[in-house]
């Protein structure tokens, strides 16, 4: 069913359903988000303090292959804080991604940031408030940073899916 997202008050842009997306658990994030892009301009990451290996997901997936099934990259949930999100995505019996879902979702889908929205990846922890985010900056690049839990922010969704089938 295609998700209808108000632009301004007056046009609703209407999205179709993103299709499946198949993930190899072995996926580095830090060296795939070079191969990402918005456009001509490659994706980078800029997550000081931390990496992006030291975020770990805090949801089951699994260890072969596996295909994402029904991506939401999270447009209802913009500006809501990400610890609200989580009861939302959880409550309507759907899973968080990962941050390596989330940047295979962008690299199978180049653009997406600016067709759909920019999300964060609340399936991944690195055992504190931080969150990974995915987003476009200044300069019309994809970067991979993070932002802290209890922040809402206009422009980040929470992305999830329905499955994780292998």
């Amino acid at each position: 069913m295609p998700v209808r997202v108000p632009l301004f008050s007056l046009h609703v842009l209407t999205l179709a359903p993103m299709p499946t997306v198949r993930l190899d658990p072995s996926l580095d994030a830090e060296a795939t988000m070079p191969r990402t892009r918005q456009g001509e301009d490659p994706g980078y990451v800029d997550m000081r303090p931390v990496r992006p290996s030291a975020f770990r997901p805090v949801v089951d997936v699994p260890s072969s292959p596996y295909d994402l099934e029904g991506v939401d990259l999270g447009a209802d949930l913009l500006n809501v804080a990400p610890r609200d999100a989580l009861s939302a995505i959880l409550d309507a019996g759907r899973s968080p991604l990962t941050l390596e879902e989330g940047v295979a979702v962008l690299l199978a889908h180049p653009g997406i940031l600016r067709e759909r929205n920019c999300y964060q990846m609340l399936g991944s922890r690195a055992g504190d408030k931080r969150i990974p985010s995915l987003w476009v900056t200044k300069d019309g690049r994809p970067r991979l940073g993070w932002c802290w839990e209890g922040t809402p922010h206009t422009w980040l969704g929470a992305a999830s899916c329905a499955a994780r089938r292998a």
